[in-house]
């Protein structure tokens, strides 16, 4: 144990030496303590030879102890100490003891605790003021710490690191703080350069403890925001701590590391930003810093290639022809180095090398000066142009790094020249390698802020920059892309691809360009809406600057977003009319709904043939070739936009089977909303003299096509429909067509959109009027078939469906030749109007006997409507039909009846169960006036045989002699449905 004392000390007093290399002239490497030069200009120096005779001895050294003591520095601080850090006693103590027994805590191995102790210790000291050495002391410890084991992992060294970096560099100046406390300045100066001492050993011994590179970033990373700090003292600090770190990897160790020298772009950009600097002196040490960094690479290259070198006369010819510090024009020395450093930049260090330049064009403080700004500004831009224009070869596999760089750093620069400079490096990349850098480009997160925009706009607003032509084409391509990859996941490239096109057509030179392609792009973008809607998008949005932090930015929807986009190139084409005409007929939320979509495409092209666009030549010769491939989406948008074209001239020109022959084939396709706009382009075609003999030909394939399709598609067709049946006139048609068209319009008498509703009923009335006699069975059937749902719907209590209802009832009677009561054609409610009810089925048993069964079916179906009103009116009605029925009425039948009012007693509407109750009363009712079979096992009623004697109860009676409580049976029974 003594032994390994002995070696400690006498490593420690090898190493209590400052072996922070940096140059001062052209003869020496110099060794100098760590010291702000804008503060304290005083230099030590130690001769080259001395030092490197050294470098063997340094390099098996692993252990380091505290600084000697006696030293009159040190003599000077603890006098002062004593009267000024009575509140610290206790970690003063804990110092000690690790300094005077650093044994005692490796053989307990308490390193990880003793390390957290020791930064919490750093933590707690005060940034504004300098006036104990516990600071100090601590990081000697940590220092002594680095030699023993385990090591650091790299988190905790980065933790120390920050820590330490965090509680020394924001120290006020040394100016200040003498300012502050006069009666103790030079015991402040003291003590201020042995912290910088202390913390420069650290990050020394730290470096030795893993010379890797992993280990050299864990400590050159930290250094790295220092070294942009706003306030000059701090600038310094991180420079001169840079530099040594630098010194100290030239002295001890070996310069061959297998990855390469790690964070070498960084490291190069913020030095050759701080020769820039307002400050001389720190532009001076930030030269000094390139040098010895330029002299270790290529030590390392040479002993990769096994070249023996004079390491001194080495440095001496670096020192040479990177040149003298040029105070004057600083910007000299910056492209001396850059033009130097070629050999050793690879893409990812010409890569860090940009972003590191970025970081000089962030805001100034006022405290800075305008002057300042300007000099950093100038010294990004210089940096950034020669890279560019030397490197840029090197870039194109790390475009799309650079690109998401420039981008987030956008947010931290608004000084308009600055955000020019930090733009530059889009025009000059997108110059040679434009198709990565709108890959790149189309990554930014949606919706575009102001900072993705202006990136866009960067392609062709500045020299040099890449083709218009060539830069459309490539965006034209990803809006032809799906949103949807093959593997299922949403896809973002066209979306991005919509909204970087739509900043390129913000700006007044591109749109003539754009006007080229405009019919592609049209389509494209019209096919993109519909594939957006409903589409969620991975999560690539970003906080958008533009908003106050207390202010909720609107909800992203995409397939708004590329409607606008959409609008925003008809604008810029000229087509404002349109537009606007779309903005009148709510075209424009059409196009974005799914149900929909088709109608919003139908209006644009139809204000587009009103308005006698100049482009729609090219886009109908375009959509020929366009139709015949895609998915359902892509047909359904491009033929709602063909068909609208029918109404111009030059449909004409185009073959039979590419119009007439298409739509054809459309009335087979197995989309609904493919058949109706196949027989809208039939019906336009239709309006063409030497179209229509055809056309009508079609009709009855038309007519068919209707079926089971939805109601409002239905009443969409049948509207456009209304012009062939027009142009029939007088002509004979046959009559098997209405009936089809009677058939498919019946089931949405019912339909719960009222206007799908009134427009079916009265279509179907109209229709009626249009039969001719002599009647036939179909139409017979059919009339019959529609009397029953009339009747019932004619209850729903709409006026406007009521009415609707009574014209096409009177209508069928009148082909039908029905006599019936005056009282069915009113909309008066049936709950107080039974004897209406009664004397309706009396007419149905007498004069329909044939469909009386029928009316019993349909009646039972709408029982199970999802409308109340139509339950209610269907049971009011089996109520006063089935006691009517008498002796037809079969056992099966009247089980049916049975079951059905059996389920409505528990309907969740009051007004059914109550109707369902009273129905159950009648027909029962009846069945005992009647004498009626009644079913087997009939538990409505028992055999009056049994049950007709005297009791008090009247619970036993039939139900012709109890009292008439059936109301409250069936509210009671609606309770009890409602509990369950």
């Amino acid at each position: 144990m003594a032994g390994a004392c002995c070696l400690r000390t006498a490593c420690w007093q090898s190493l209590s030496m400052d072996s922070s290399l940096m140059v001062s002239d052209t003869s020496t490497l110099t060794l100098s303590s760590q010291r702000d030069y804008s503060e304290d200009n005083s230099i030590r120096t130690m001769p080259l030879e001395e030092n490197l005779g050294k470098w063997e001895g340094l390099q098996s050294v692993t252990a380091f102890r505290s600084p000697p003591e006696g030293t009159s520095e040190d003599a000077k601080a603890s006098g002062s100490e004593k009267g000024d850090d009575d509140s610290r006693t206790a970690s003063v103590e804990d110092i000690i003891t690790f300094q005077t027994n650093p044994e005692k805590m490796e053989m307990k191995g308490e390193k990880e605790t003793t390390v957290k102790r020791m930064m919490r210790q750093i933590q707690e000291e005060p940034l504004d003021s300098l006036l104990s050495p516990t600071r100090r002391q601590a990081m000697e410890i940590l220092t002594q710490l680095s030699h023993t084991k385990p090591a650091l992992n790299m988190r905790e060294r980065v933790d120390l690191v920050n820590t330490c970096l965090r509680s020394v560099f924001p120290l006020p100046s040394v100016q200040s703080m003498q300012e502050k406390d006069e009666a103790r300045a030079e015991v402040i100066q003291t003590l201020y350069h042995q912290t910088l001492d202390s913390l420069q050993k650290l990050l020394n011994a730290l470096f030795i403890e893993d010379p890797t590179p992993a280990g050299l970033r864990s400590i050159l990373e930290p250094l790295g925001p220092w070294m942009n700090s706003g306030k000059a003292h701090e600038r310094a600090r991180a420079v001169n701590s840079n530099v040594s770190v630098l010194n100290h990897m030239l002295v001890t160790l070996p310069f061959f590391m297998s990855s390469g020298f790690p964070t070498l772009g960084f490291l190069l950009g913020r030095l050759l930003l701080r020769i820039g600097d307002p400050d001389e002196e720190i532009g001076r040490e930030a030269l000094d810093g390139i040098t010895i960094l330029y002299t270790i690479l290529v030590l390392q290259k040479r002993t990769k290639d096994k070249e023996e070198t004079n390491k001194t006369e080495l440095y001496e010819n670096n020192k040479h022809f990177l040149g003298p510090y040029n105070p004057v024009s600083p910007c000299q020395n910056i492209l001396r180095v850059i033009a130097e450093f070629g050999d050793f930049l690879g893409p990812q260090q010409v890569r860090d090398l940009l972003l590191a330049a970025l970081e000089g064009l962030k805001d100034i403080s006022e405290a800075q000066g305008k002057d300042a700004g300007e000099m950093m500004q100038l010294a990004s831009e210089v940096m950034l142009s020669s890279v560019l224009e030397w490197y840029r070869h090197r870039a194109m596999e790390v475009i799309p790094e650079i690109m998401q760089g420039i981008y987030m750093q956008l947010s931290h620069i608004q000084e308009p020249r600055a955000r020019e400079v930090a733009l530059l490096p889009i025009s000059f990349l997108a110059s040679s390698f434009m198709t990565e850098v709108v890959v790149a480009l189309l990554m930014c997160p949606l919706p575009l802020d102001s900072n993705g925009a202006e990136m866009w706009r960067q392609l062709i607003l500045r020299k040099p920059s890449c083709d218009v032509r060539d830069l459309l084409d490539l965006l034209l391509t990803s809006l032809k892309e799906k949103p949807v990859t093959k593997k299922g996941r949403a896809s973002i490239v066209p979306l991005a691809a919509a909204s970087g096109l739509c900043e390129l057509l913000s700006v007044n030179s591109c749109v003539g360009r754009v006007r080229r392609i405009y019919p592609q792009l049209l389509l494209a973008l019209l096919i993109q809406v519909h594939y957006h809607i409903g589409l969620n998008l991975p999560s690539r949005t970003a906080p958008r600057k533009d908003f106050r932090d207390d202010a909720q930015p609107p909800v992203f929807v995409p397939v708004c977003w590329m409607v606008k986009v959409v609008k925003t190139l008809l604008l810029k084409m000229g087509c404002s009319y349109e537009s606007k005409f779309l903005e009148e007929q709510g075209g424009w939320e059409l196009m974005g709904q799914a149900e929909n979509h088709y109608r919003g495409v139908s209006l644009l092209a139809r204000a587009m043939v009103h308005y006698s666009c100049q482009e729609l030549c090219r886009i109908l010769y375009l959509l020929i070739p366009l139709l015949e491939r895609g998915d359902e989406k892509h047909k359904i948008t491009g033929t709602a936009f063909f068909v609208e074209l029918f109404r111009m001239e030059q449909v004409r020109r185009i073959p039979e089977e590419y119009s007439l022959g298409r739509m054809v084939e459309g009335l087979s396709h197995r989309d609904p909303v493919m058949k109706v706009l196949s027989i809208r382009g039939l019906v336009i075609l239709a309006r063409r003299t030497e179209k229509m003999a055809k056309v009508q030909a079609l009709l009855p394939s038309m007519v068919r096509g209707l079926k089971n399709m939805d109601g409002v598609l239905v009443v969409e067709a049948v509207h456009d429909l209304k012009a062939v049946f027009k142009e029939q006139g007088k002509k004979p048609v046959d009559s098997s067509v209405y009936v089809e068209l009677l058939q498919i319009l019946l089931p949405h008498f019912s339909d719960a959109r009222e206007a799908v509703q009134v427009s079916c009923i009265n279509i179907y009335g109209k229709v009626v009027q249009k039969l001719r006699t002599p009647r036939t069975q179909a139409m017979e059937e059919q009339l019959t078939r529609t009397l029953m749902p009339l009747l019932l719907v004619m209850q729903e209590g709409n006026a406007k469906v009521g009415q609707k209802c009574a014209k096409t009832l009177f209508r069928c009677s009148c082909f039908m030749n029905w006599d019936l009561p005056k009282r069915a054609y009113s909309q008066k409610p049936w709950d107080n109007q039974l004897q209406t009810v009664a004397k309706i089925c009396k007419y149905l048993v007498n004069y329909q006997r044939d469909s009386i069964f029928t009316f019993l079916s349909q009646s039972l179906e709408y029982a199970k409507n999802p409308q109340a009103s139509l339950r209610k009116s269907s049971v009011i009605f089996i109520g006063s039909l089935v006691p009517c029925m008498e002796n037809i009425m079969t056992e099966e039948r009247l089980n049916e009846v049975k079951a059905a009012l059996g389920i409505l007693r528990h309907d969740p509407e009051a007004s059914v169960c109550i109707y369902a109750a009273q129905a159950q009363d009648h027909i029962m009712a009846s069945c005992w006036r009647n004498s009626w079979p009644l079913p087997h096992g009939d538990s409505w009623v028992c055999d009056p045989s049994s049950t007709h004697r005297w009791s008090p109860s009247c619970e036993n009676l039939p139900t012709s002699h109890q009292r008439r409580s059936w109301i409250m049976q069936a509210l009671n029974s609606w309770k009890m449905s409602l509990k369950q």
